[in-house]
């Protein structure tokens, strides 16, 4: 096992912290580290990918996960695969579609691990008809804070408590996922054009659910009539009676093949300024829009593609200058979509660089205490951290958030105030009584943990 001093983010590269790192290879070694943590405890960690500052500690032990990745066994009778925490995701689709099977959740990145996916208790999607990663997790192990590892399966509080609980709880070890049967490892994609926001959220409606993945890109810098205006893509597992010279046609990734790994692009340099201001991300949404097809349906993508495009360009952060980026992502229910359109309407005045802006829809909560989703609709965007002003206006959102029985997305926050975290989710005080009890000297910690009270 190695370890080392180092300097940790996350991948929006805000607060940086430093802690010891641990990079451990079996079950007892990552035991070894929690046993001997010392007095600012320990956290697990993957990838970085988390935007904000769930994944480190300052001044504490920092558990690199990413050693542990074997993939133990797939039982294809049972539909179902068993793997260390620190198997990417990535990973396991490059296993999978060759045999047919499909993760049941996918998320924006496909770099992400297995243990931190379900410490999100990450979305895709598809999330109204499937639900997030926990509801297709048939047992985890975790290693909890005496150092014993357990086995924890769906239905007890510990398990409730631990997807969406940050690692909180423990660090997982392994899991034991529920696949789902595909007949290509293509995607059938339909693209589609709204004028506004309330045209978008009618499309979204529209075609009663046939096409499962579902997710918009809106122009936050438009305003007057255009305010929300954006792009609507849909996609299905494409059928196996595709014809061959339509799958030659496919669009993938950039230097992507089927859901291999994308060829390494060069590092980005890091600007003063970033490249991302509001006169650029004008222009380049302004061309983005038009660019996009008014309907079109039948495109052919490979699931690295539509799922994970972003992930040909890992270094895209740097584009928003040295002080990294921020994300928002929240979430308002059905029946308060004015809610969300006082919001975009914020964002748009405020002229926000919002390169980056996602809209989905969420259908039945789900069991994590902490878990993000929620019935109704999310919103993602990414924003310059050294915006004038920022910190001021997203409390300002929080508070109208807040106000329509919404939520901000923990697992991707790195500056939300305690006091509107204990708002948005109603069931902090039982998750704090269950860390308390289950790890009365503090054993696990993060710095998101410290700034929200979790």
């Amino acid at each position: 096992m190695s370890v080392d001093t180092v300097s940790l983010t996350g991948w929006g590269r805000t607060a940086p912290t430093t802690a010891v790192r641990f990079r451990p290879r079996t079950y007892e070694e990552a035991a070894a580290v929690v046993r001997g943590r010392g007095p600012r405890g320990a956290i697990a960690r993957g990838f970085g990918r988390a935007p904000g500052d769930a994944a480190q500690n300052a001044g504490g032990s920092v558990l690199d996960l990413t050693g542990l990745d074997r993939v133990r066994g797939l039982d294809e009778s049972a539909g179902t695969v068993r793997c260390d925490a620190g198997v990417s995701l990535e990973r396991l689709l490059r296993i999978l579609l060759p045999r047919g099977w499909f993760l049941p959740v996918v998320p924006g990145s496909g770099r992400i691990t297995v243990g931190g996916a379900i410490a999100s208790d990450v979305h895709g999607r598809d999330h109204p008809g499937v639900g997030s990663l926990a509801r297709h997790v048939g047992a985890l192990e975790l290693l909890t804070a005496d150092g014993e590892v357990r086995t924890v399966t769906p239905g007890g509080a510990l398990f409730d408590a631990t997807t969406g609980g940050l690692g909180l709880t423990g660090v997982i070890l392994s899991a034991t996922l529920r696949l789902k049967r595909v007949a290509t490892p293509l995607i059938a994609v339909t693209t589609e054009r709204a004028t506004d926001l309330d045209d978008l959220l009618a499309r979204f409606g529209a075609g009663g659910g046939r096409l499962p993945y579902a997710s918009a890109w809106i122009d936050l810098l438009a305003r007057g009539r255009a305010t929300g205006r954006g792009v609507l893509i849909r996609g299905e597992h494409a059928p196996p009676s595709v014809p061959p010279a339509h799958a030659r046609r496919t669009r993938r990734s950039p230097g992507a093949a089927g859901h291999g790994r994308p060829d390494p692009w060069p590092a980005l340099p890091t600007l003063p300024g970033g490249l991302l201001g509001p006169a650029a991300v004008a222009l380049l949404n302004e061309i983005r829009y038009r660019s996009a097809p008014r309907s079109r349906t039948g495109e052919l993508r490979t699931a690295a593609a539509f799922f994970h495009p972003l992930d040909a360009l890992p270094d895209a952060s740097r584009l928003y200058g040295r002080a990294g980026l921020v994300r928002y992502r929240f979430t308002v229910g059905h029946g308060q979509e004015e809610a969300l359109h006082r919001v975009v309407r914020r964002i748009s005045a405020r002229r926000c660089p919002a390169f980056r802006a996602e809209l989905q829809r969420f259908g039945t909560p789900d069991p994590g205490w902490l878990s993000f989703p929620a019935p109704g609709w999310t919103l993602a965007l990414d924003l310059p951290a050294a915006l004038p002003g920022l910190g001021r206006f997203l409390d300002g959102l929080d508070a109208e958030v807040a106000a329509a029985g919404g939520r901000v997305c923990l697992a991707q926050d790195s500056r939300m105030r305690p006091e509107a975290a204990a708002a948005m989710y109603p069931r902090l005080g039982e998750f704090r009584e269950l860390r308390a009890e289950l790890d009365p000297t503090g054993a696990f910690r993060s710095d998101l943990a410290r700034r929200l009270g979790l």
